[in-house]
């Protein structure tokens, strides 16, 4: 059940709190994504490919998603492949485009 009160005025004309101070783990979110940008950035054709290492604490799953996520607010698709520890990353070319889940164009229905 919902319980309905009274309460003082004031606390409706007050301004917006002041922001709270981020903590460590979303401090180190923002960094990582600010590196990203930087490195989807630089990316300028498909001879230019990095390496992204990961730390043993992080999901290789979350890294890819902040990377794809990323580079879709940057508006450039980039392939990015397991290799070792971490990731590759590229531009998206034709080669590098995966048919996951769709048939060939030279395949006949049946």
């Amino acid at each position: 059940m919902v319980t309905v009160r009274k309460a003082d005025p004031a606390l409706m004309d007050r301004g917006s709190t002041r922001s709270r101070e981020l903590s460590p783990a979303a401090r180190e979110r923002d960094q990582q994504q600010r590196q990203f940008k930087k490195l989807i950035g630089q990316l300028k054709g498909p001879e230019q490919v990095f390496e992204v290492r990961l730390d043993p604490t992080e999901k290789p799953i979350t890294i890819r998603q902040r990377l794809l996520r990323v580079a879709g607010e940057a508006n450039v698709e980039i392939a990015v492949r397991k290799h070792g520890d971490g990731f590759l990353v590229g531009l998206l070319t034709p080669e590098r485009r995966t048919n996951r889940g769709r048939r060939a164009a030279t395949e006949t229905k049946v």
